[in-house]
């Protein structure tokens, strides 16, 4: 259609109000977190085969990349993706894997040689159905329990090297420019999940009373729900500004981090605060304030952990200390 990546941010935002993050969480799946580098750097014949299906909603796409002993840290996975003539074999294994258990392709991220571990790693398109994968558990969640979430494993599963996204040994970077719109759409999910939280908070405080009045009439609650709406609009903002960098072609890992580094920290603040408002009814399953406090709280682990923004940002700021050679 010839649209930009910003027609992706306002898609995203409108899926904030859904209420749960579930959904919009697969959502944003399929269409920003397991397809960007295929549409960038995939040929047309992968393309074909398992971009289209993908945007047409024919088939469910996953993204394969954390382990059980490497999360944030992207660098270290151990699966391997091993050259046999015209195949790979792939040996290994995924954990937190978003619809895992009913996708029809990964975006598999394997290690492809034994070279340097930002260098030795490969992007390809992985069938599902496939001998030798093992979806191992759904696992329970705290939240966004609305989405399937796997553990899976890879048992000399073959798949033809035509399968391959890109150049091999370039995953990982094809994979960092994936995390940036990841990141960022991320945001945009959040946004009006926000305001529509601090609204429905503003209508039940307005008619809920205490002691005579409205709980909304005292000023501590008042003043708490403009300092969160200032917040929400400041974050907002951000999110923008990093937008119109990243289509003007610019690097925005630095404020794509700071997004989503502030809307981790501004879910848990914003939940909690209204949490408190709706005092024992927020203690319950009935109302969507205690389902925001427990699906929002993967804002700041999902798509790389609090800590790790904090030390990308750091990167850029050249404050982050150097490592020491042995």
């Amino acid at each position: 259609m010839g649209l930009d990546f910003s027609y992706s941010i306002a898609v995203a935002e409108e899926l904030g109000n859904i209420h749960c993050g579930g959904i919009p969480m697969a959502i944003g799946v399929q269409s920003d977190m397991a397809t960007p580098a295929l549409a960038r750097f995939g040929s047309d014949e992968l393309k074909k085969q398992f971009l289209a299906p993908t945007i047409a909603g024919d088939v469910v796409a996953c993204l394969g990349v954390s382990e059980i002993g490497a999360g944030s840290d992207v660098a270290s996975i151990q699966t391997k993706a091993v050259r046999k003539g015209d195949d790979y074999v792939i040996n290994g294994g995924k954990m937190w894997i978003t619809s895992g258990c009913q996708a029809d392709w990964m975006c598999l991220l394997a290690n492809t040689s034994e070279g340097p571990p930002h260098t030795n790693k490969s992007l390809m398109c992985l069938p599902m159905k496939l001998p030798g994968i093992h979806i191992a558990k759904k696992i329970d969640k705290l939240g966004m329990r609305s989405s399937d979430t796997a553990q899976i494993f890879f048992e000399d599963v073959r798949i033809p090297s035509k399968y391959l996204i890109g150049e091999e040994g370039m995953g990982f970077t094809y994979q960092m420019l994936q995390f940036q719109e990841e990141r960022m759409c991320g945001v945009a999910l959040s946004l009006d999940m926000f305001d529509n939280l601090i609204q429905e908070t503003i209508d039940y405080t307005r008619q809920r009373k205490a002691f005579n009045q409205p709980i909304l009439h005292n000023q501590v609650v008042h003043f708490r729900l403009a300092e969160l709406e200032t917040e929400v609009e400041l974050l907002r903002s951000l999110l923008y500004r990093a937008v119109v960098l990243y289509l003007g072609g610019n690097d925005v890992t630095k404020f794509a981090s700071m997004a989503k580094l502030k809307a981790g920290r501004l879910a848990r603040e914003l939940c909690d605060s209204c949490l408190q408002f709706w005092g024992g009814m927020g203690f319950t399953n009935e109302v969507l304030v205690s389902r925001f406090y427990r699906d929002s709280r993967l804002m700041s682990i999902g798509a790389g952990a609090d800590e790790v923004m904090l030390s990308i940002i750091c990167k850029y700021m050249d404050t982050l200390p150097k490592r020491q050679k042995p």
